[in-house]
C-alpha cells in the first residue's frame, strides 16, 4: 500500500474517530465494539450473555452470568481494549491480504449480535452496522474494502485509546461517575485497584497498536 494512500487513511481515520461531531456517531459502534468484547471474553470463558444494550450517550452493558470469579474478571477485562483488538485484526487483515474474509467475519458477528441486543436503540445501532458491511461486501471492489477497513481499523484503535483516557478521568476528576468504569468494578469484585486494571487495559490497547504497527511494516517488507 502506498505510503499516500496510508497518510490518506489515517487522516480519514482521524476525521472519523476525533472531532466530536463525528465521534458523536462512530462512537456508538466503538460502544458495540466494547460491549462484544465483553460479551465473547464471557463466552469463550463459560459465561452465558443475558443481553446487550447499546445507549445514546455511549454508554452500554454486557449481562452474562456464570460461576467462578475468574470468568467474570476476564470478561470484564475485555471491553475497553477491544476496539484496538478489533481495530489491529482489520489492519492485518488488509495488509494480510483478506479484506472480504474480515467483512464476512464480522458481518456474521453483527447478524449474531442481533439475537442479543436487548434495546430499540441498540437493535439501529447494529443495523446500521449491518447495513454499512453489507454494502461493501456486495458492492465495494477488494480495492475498497481494503481502505474502508483501513479506516475502520484505524478509527478503532483511536476511539479505544480516547475512551481509555475517558475512564481514567473518571478516576481522576469525575469520581462521581466511578460506577461506570470497568476498572472500578474490577477492583470491587478482586480487591485488586483500580489503577493496576487501567494499566492493563492501556497494556494491551498499545500491545494492539504495536500489532499493527508491525504488520504493516512486515507487509512493506514483502
Amino acid at each position: 500500500m502506498p505510503p499516500t494512500v496510508l497518510a490518506a487513511a489515517l487522516v480519514a481515520a482521524a476525521l472519523v474517530s476525533v472531532p466530536n461531531a463525528t465521534w458523536r456517531y462512530f462512537g456508538l459502534f466503538t460502544t458495540l465494539v466494547h460491549e462484544l468484547g465483553h460479551a465473547v471474553a464471557g463466552v469463550l470463558t463459560g459465561r452465558t450473555v443475558r443481553g446487550i444494550r447499546i445507549r445514546r450517550n455511549h454508554s452500554g452493558e454486557a449481562l452474562s452470568s456464570g460461576r467462578g470469579t475468574a470468568s467474570a474478571v476476564v470478561s470484564g477485562v475485555f471491553g475497553y481494549p477491544a476496539p484496538a483488538i478489533v481495530g489491529a485484526a482489520q489492519l492485518w487483515s488488509v495488509f494480510a491480504g483478506y479484506p472480504s474474509l474480515a467483512l464476512f467475519a464480522g458481518g456474521v458477528v453483527l447478524v449474531v449480535t442481533l439475537l442479543v441486543i436487548r434495546n430499540l436503540f441498540g437493535v439501529l445501532v447494529v443495523l446500521a452496522s449491518i447495513a454499512a458491511s453489507a454494502v461493501l461486501w456486495f458492492f465495494a471492489t477488494p480495492e475498497w474494502q481494503s481502505y474502508a477497513l483501513l479506516v475502520l481499523g484505524v478509527a478503532l484503535l483511536v476511539g479505544s485509546v480516547r475512551a481509555l483516557v475517558g475512564v481514567a478521568s473518571v478516576h481522576v476528576r469525575h469520581r462521581s461517575r466511578l460506577s461506570s468504569s470497568d476498572a472500578y468494578l474490577l477492583a470491587r469484585r478482586t480487591g485488586v485497584p483500580s489503577a493496576v486494571w487501567l494499566v492493563l487495559f492501556a497494556l494491551i490497547i498499545g500491545a494492539s497498536c504495536v500489532f499493527a504497527v508491525a504488520s504493516y511494516l512486515g507487509s512493506a517488507a514483502v
